[in-house]
């Protein structure tokens, strides 16, 4: 039991490690692009009140990630396909499998983000009914919308959505081998969606989601907050009537509208299971 633990924690270690380097880029990147183009002026991303919840979640996150996929994947490889020997997994998911790992690794990735984010629509709205709200409550809290509160994810939020959408497409056949190229992309574009800049990005706007585009989705309710929910392609907003991006406003005014929201990490992780029912999605 004692190695166990020992490795899995030699593991924690090493997953937060490896994102030291890519978190003091976009840190650096997102505090000089602030400074000339912010979309609500203020004080800095450092200075936010709730920096210490951000940077739990931020650390804390795909370590979650990391071990819930590899749950799912081992689940989904015994119920799919009776497999359940370490060397038997390593084969079937090592380079994928099937006709999707056959096909060039660049069309395996475009074939991955459109899957995932044609999943990942569906079910960012179903967390935004009455049933689901109150876990990804936890992704709206953020009052100073920063590109460090892009982490800030519910477990059951992630659980439910981007890792069940990860482990459907491995297990179709993609290879693993997207990753080392779409992870951090996935890490740089959600920070920048995130990220405190007025950018609409002009005709792309309806290619590839922007700041300006997503920000409107922490706005209020009756604003954009029920607008938006695509993760990378706008587009799919337009095809259901859910793309909203007025003309000569910008977005402000983010979070939730119930104060007694929880701002610490530990008292967020806790509230779905703690907090009364509300009878609407409780957002500013």
């Amino acid at each position: 039991m004692g190695q166990e633990l020992l490795a899995f924690l030699v593991e924690v270690s090493h997953t937060i490690v490896k994102g030291l380097p890519i978190t003091i880029g976009i840190a650096a990147v997102f505090t000089v692009l602030t400074w000339f183009w912010a979309c609500n002026p203020g004080r800095p991303w450092w200075h936010k009140t709730d920096l210490a919840t951000d940077l739990c979640y931020w650390f804390f996150i795909p370590v979650v990630t990391r071990f819930l996929r590899i749950g799912m994947l081992i689940l989904g490889a015994a119920l799919l396909f009776q497999i359940t020997t370490a060397d038997g997994l390593i084969a079937f998911y090592d380079n994928g499998h099937g006709p999707l790992a056959a096909m060039p690794l660049v069309i395996q990735m475009m074939i991955f983000l459109i899957g995932e984010d044609i999943m990942l629509y569906w079910t960012h709205r179903l967390f935004h009914g009455e049933r689901m709200w109150k876990y990804h409550a936890v992704h709206h809290s953020s009052e100073e919308l920063e590109w460090i509160s892009a982490a800030r994810f519910h477990p059951i939020n992630l659980f439910v959505g981007t890792v069940f959408a990860d482990v459907v497409l491995l297990v179709a056949g993609i290879s693993p081998n997207v990753f080392v190229v779409l992870g951090p992309l996935t890490i740089a574009h959600s920070a920048f969606v995130h990220a405190n800049l007025d950018w609409k990005l002009g005709p792309f706007k309806y290619v590839i989601a922007g700041p300006v585009f997503h920000r409107w989705h922490h706005t209020a309710a009756d604003r954009g907050g029920e607008k938006n929910f695509a993760a990378t392609f706008p587009v799919l907003d337009l095809i259901f009537g859910t793309f909203y991006m007025p003309e000569g406003e910008l977005p402000d005014n983010y979070g939730v509208a119930d104060h007694s929201f929880p701002t610490t990490f530990a008292g967020q992780l806790a509230h779905p299971f703690t907090a009364q029912p509300s009878p609407a999605i409780p957002q500013k």
